[in-house]
């Protein structure tokens, strides 16, 4: 009631002498807090996605409890508080659908809310960006923290267990060739603790962007979801984000988060991202986080960073080693230091250095997890950015995960229909289909998903599977997990049900695909699209209420983030 009176959405009013601050102290002081207490300042809301609804974020609430002790260390009052969560495996259609909704949540609840700074406390694949997202837009001060991998599982062999083995796992079990005991013993070993993927997937490639933008401490992306690293790390965020404020505090208004938000930041980010072999729904995430800045981000400019910066860290899925063995020779400030000729070193991070002072004093790489520059994994970027005839507004590829004979390569279409006709034919036996062929599914973008689903990763043809064909070249409007891999072209824009040209491609017409010149094309004259494009039938209705029309009326297309047209102003052209 007070914010309606005073039109403040910060801390302020807890300590001013009057019947609005009254009431705010009243409150909190019937919740146990002393009068002491409900004085201080800053007031430091914890925007915490715990949810038992979303087991990688379970360790949520023991690191609130942690970054609660820096901020009443630090002399401020801390405050969780929680939004909507958006777990990985559980969200349907997907998860994808509910970011922007998260954003919104999470915007709303850090200005409608009379806090000061906050913490972003997520993990799963779309709470991180999510947070960002609403944080820039929300113009308080922000640091994050993520929840943190989950321990690695070790076989009987003593080999590393982790999430991107259920991949293979699944199309053995397709083959017949994993019982039902065996499966069952997998299901059981495959997660062994609380906390996300543990490889570099998209949730620990999303908790890399924070770090490298700035809003989470350096250093502390990586460290196990259960350490004691991960604790101390969430109490120095505590103490962080009161300073922050503090030195903020003089400006009016205080610094917000938008400030770490500059293109400068975006290419360091990106840079990062081709360097780790990171995971391709990074890329939908901070063309939106820039958007929310202002920022536009072109596909040109991607397609450069992207040529230019070879890959350093050999890290499952698409490299060897595991996430703790680059953890342990200095993760990502290490990383900065090999990768500094390419990025902005001047850009601040989360702790006030610049990212030329922290890296200043660190000793060269060492250890397999981490190639120096002069010695990289490949010399070109994890991910790719593509355009042509069956993607004139872009597509991407994670050239790091994608089998090199395949990087260049022309084959006949065979089309499915959305998941449900995937599902149905891909495993018949009399699928007209070969090891050369260009699996193509359409109808599973942003709009025709609904909400562009991690099915981008077409499965291999059970038929092909038995002559032991381990990859293919994959085509879609849709997303793929960053814990999976191959030669999977994904975000291929415009999507099919806006008419985009994958709405227009038949059963065994030609498919070229050539990462290296970085093109996509349909090998169909232009007169014979034509005359297809009068028959085509554009999938789906427009839902009749609720998030899901509002969704279906202003989502973006992938090269401008999937974000919603009227929560940014930085799209206002063709890529």
């Amino acid at each position: 009631m007070s914010q309606e009176r005073t039109g403040r959405g910060d801390g302020g009013l807890f300590a001013e002498e009057s019947v609005d601050g009254f009431i705010h102290r009243a409150f909190l002081r019937g919740a146990g807090h002393s009068a002491a207490a409900v004085r201080r300042r800053p007031v430091v809301g914890i925007c915490s996605s715990w949810s038992e609804l979303n087991p990688c974020n379970a360790g949520l609430q023991g690191l609130a409890d942690a970054v609660k002790r820096g901020v009443l260390a630090a002399g401020g009052l801390p405050l969780v508080f929680p939004t909507i969560s958006i777990s990985e495996p559980y969200s349907r259609p997907t998860s994808m659908m509910l970011r922007n909704l998260m954003a919104m949540d999470v915007e709303q609840m850090i200005t409608s809310s009379p806090i000061d700074a906050v913490v972003l406390l997520g993990g799963c694949d779309k709470t991180v960006p999510a947070q960002l997202m609403g944080a820039v837009s929300a113009g308080k001060p922000a640091l994050a923290l993520t929840a943190g991998p989950r321990a690695v599982t070790r076989r009987h062999d003593g080999g590393a267990l982790t999430i991107d083995d259920l991949w293979p796992k699944a199309d053995e079990r397709r083959r017949g060739l994993v019982s039902d005991d065996e499966w069952s013993r997998f299901e059981g070993c495959l997660n062994a603790s609380v906390g996300t993927c543990n490889v570099m997937g998209t949730a620990v490639t999303m908790a890399v962007v924070a770090e490298m933008l700035g809003f989470a401490l350096p250093g502390t992306a990586l460290s196990p979801a259960t350490s004691a690293a991960r604790m101390a790390a969430a109490e120095l965020t505590g103490t962080r984000v009161v300073a922050l404020w503090a030195g903020s505090a003089t400006a009016t208004p205080p610094v917000p988060a938008a400030a770490m938000i500059t293109p400068a930041s975006i290419e360091n980010a990106f840079r990062v991202v081709c360097a780790i072999g990171g995971s391709t729904n990074a890329l939908l995430h901070l063309i939106a986080i820039a958007g929310r800045a202002g920022i536009r981000v072109r596909l040109a400019d991607l397609r450069a960073w992207g040529t230019s910066t070879p890959v350093l860290v050999d890290v499952r899925p698409s490299g060897r080693y595991l996430l703790s063995d680059l953890d342990e020779v200095g993760g990502l400030p290490a990383l900065v230091r090999e990768l500094a000729p390419l990025l902005h070193m001047q850009t601040p991070t989360a702790d006030g250095r610049s990212w030329s002072a922290v890296v200043a004093d660190l000793p060269a790489a060492s250890g397999p997890a981490l190639h120096p520059l002069s010695d990289p994994v490949y010399p070109d970027g994890g991910l790719a950015v593509l355009a042509g005839s069956l993607a004139p507004d872009g597509a991407v590829i994670k050239r790091s995960a994608s089998d090199p004979r395949l990087l260049r390569h022309t084959g006949r279409a065979v089309v499915f229909d959305g998941v449900a006709d995937l599902r149905a034919r891909i495993d018949d036996p009399l699928l007209d289909v070969d090891a050369d062929s260009v699996l193509l599914l359409r109808g599973a973008g942003p709009r025709g998903g609904p909400g562009m689903p991690e099915v981008g990763h077409l499965p291999i043809p059970a038929k092909l599977l038995a002559q032991g064909v381990q990859d293919m070249v994959r085509v879609s409007d849709a997303r793929m997990s960053g814990t999976a891999t191959g030669t999977v072209v994904l975000h291929v824009a415009p999507e099919a049900a806006v008419g985009g040209p994958l709405a227009l491609v038949r059963d065994g017409d030609l498919i070229r695909l050539d990462v290296e010149a970085g093109t996509l094309d349909l090998l169909v004259d232009d007169a014979e699209l034509t005359r297809r494009r009068d028959d085509v039938q554009l999938p789906g209705a427009r839902p009749a209420r609720g998030f899901d029309q509002l969704h279906w009326d202003h989502v973006l297309q992938a090269p401008q983030g999937c974000d919603f047209d009227f929560l940014t102003g930085a799209f206002n052209e063709s890529p």
